[in-house]
């Protein structure tokens, strides 16, 4: 097995919920960590994935929100600083899709998750190391993980978004 590295140049970890049911907000955590080895990265299934997410790294681009976030109404980062997606299976759906399931925790709650997962190809960077690119994606109920604040709207329906879209973007390398 190979240890392989982000790039997190080359990397984000992206989320996206409904606000007050007719546009999107969309984040990213900006302080993440991964350990990622497999013997082979062009065929994926060979992997063992895991994530750690530092939850105070959120940021949707408006301080007032991520403040919010991170306090005892959503994340409680202080008390759950971190968040998890550690790989339990992962399989080959074709020449370039994956199914990568595993247990992701946020606050104290682990639920298994499926991402969708495309392998992007791989290519030598400017400096002649080899990188391979993914992209993976899931979608979770933030309930169903302890993040149900939310508040009525005037005109009905609620001010946030039962559903979050997480998406992976990972250009990594052998370490």
């Amino acid at each position: 097995m190979t240890k392989w590295n982000i790039d997190l140049g080359h990397s984000a970890i992206n989320f996206q919920v409904k606000h007050m049911m007719v546009s999107k907000v969309k984040g990213v955590f900006e302080s993440y960590t991964a350990d990622i080895e497999a013997a082979d990265l062009a065929d994926l299934s060979t992997a063992n994935i895991s994530f750690n997410i530092d939850t105070a790294s959120i940021n949707t681009r408006s301080e007032d929100r991520d403040n919010h976030l991170k306090s005892g109404d959503f994340f409680n980062a202080d008390a759950y600083p971190t968040i998890t997606f550690t790989s339990t299976s992962i399989t080959k759906k074709s020449d370039d899709e994956y199914a990568v399931t595993g247990d992701l925790t946020i606050k104290d709650v682990t639920k298994s998750v499926t991402f969708d997962t495309e392998f992007n190809g791989k290519g030598t960077n400017p400096w002649g190391q080899e990188v391979y690119g993914f992209e993976a994606e899931t979608k979770i109920d933030r309930e169903e993980f302890g993040l149900t604040w939310n508040a009525a709207l005037e005109t009905g329906g609620v001010l946030v978004g039962k559903d979050i879209k997480i998406t992976v973007e990972l250009e990594v390398n052998p370490a």
